[in-house]
């Protein structure tokens, strides 16, 4: 007997079905409403109605097209964070899965192949949700950028190492800020805390592309802008908000032991 689950969202009270859930999955992975059609095996349309169905339900955008493609909004990251996780409890079984924040994205996915290990299930997000995951034995192996977020987990059966170090780059266009929600955002706040400099956070995205292209001050890891091959000035040595990168995981397997050790022979400093 084949039994299958398949989630559905009430929001504000309005039913979204799986599909719809699904079309926004795939437009928030690929970048691009064409790219989610041809994953999903329909038409463009048919993704725009979809993704029409869930905002309905949401009241507001949860998409958003950039320079980059289309990207989801904080409402739209928010929902297909629930979809995927929810997802991932229906399976009785999940595959080794391995999760980081795009800021070490490209880095893990080069050690992955490297290694060959070509059936690992990746989940790109921002640390709070990957952590979540962790604690919900959704995933293996998280890969964390910001060293706060591990006060978070010290009453979990985690283990930890260290993986590598990186820099920010602090860009200062003034006391208006927005925020990226990727990378040690905090630990870079607290040194303006510490620098009593006066702030204040206008705005957050998840987009790179509208990061860089604000008039407003904010922090990047200079790791993830030379992996784009991107040199942005700095107002402050980024080596002064030097940060640690840390995987964490449950249990220490032959897999986790060879992404692990893949990831520090890297020399990421």
């Amino acid at each position: 007997m084949d039994i299958q689950v398949r989630t559905e969202q009430i929001i504000n009270g309005q039913t979204v079905t799986h599909r719809q859930l699904e079309a926004l999955a795939a437009v928030g992975r690929t970048g691009s409403l064409t790219a989610a059609a041809h994953e999903m095996g329909i038409t463009v349309p048919v993704v725009h109605r979809y993704i029409a169905n869930v905002e309905a339900a949401a009241g507001e955008p949860v998409t958003k097209s950039t320079p980059a493609g289309t990207k989801l909004t904080p409402t739209g990251q928010e929902i297909a964070d629930c979809y995927w996780a929810t997802e991932a409890r229906c399976q009785d079984r999940h595959p080794f899965t391995v999760c980081c924040s795009p800021v070490t994205e490209d880095l893990l996915m080069s050690v992955l192949s490297a290694l060959k290990m070509t059936d690992v299930e990746l989940i790109i997000s921002d640390d709070p949700h990957n952590l979540g995951l962790m604690k919900q034995d959704m995933v293996d192996l998280a890969i964390i950028d910001d060293p706060l977020y591990l006060f978070d987990i010290e009453d979990f059966n985690f283990d930890a190492a260290e993986i590598g170090y990186m820099g920010m780059v602090y860009v200062d266009n003034g006391p208006s800020f927005i925020r990226y929600r990727y990378g040690a955002q905090r630990v870079a706040f607290m040194f303006l805390d510490t620098m009593k400099k006066p702030y204040q956070v206008d705005s957050e995205t998840y987009s790179l592309p509208e990061l860089l292209g604000s008039s407003k001050s904010f922090f990047v890891d200079e790791f993830l802008l030379t992996r784009k091959g991107l040199r942005m000035k700095s107002a402050v040595d980024p080596k002064i908000l030097r940060h640690a990168i840390t995987a964490v995981y449950r249990r220490e397997n032959r897999q986790v032991a060879r992404i692990v050790k893949a990831l520090q022979a890297r020399h990421i400093s």
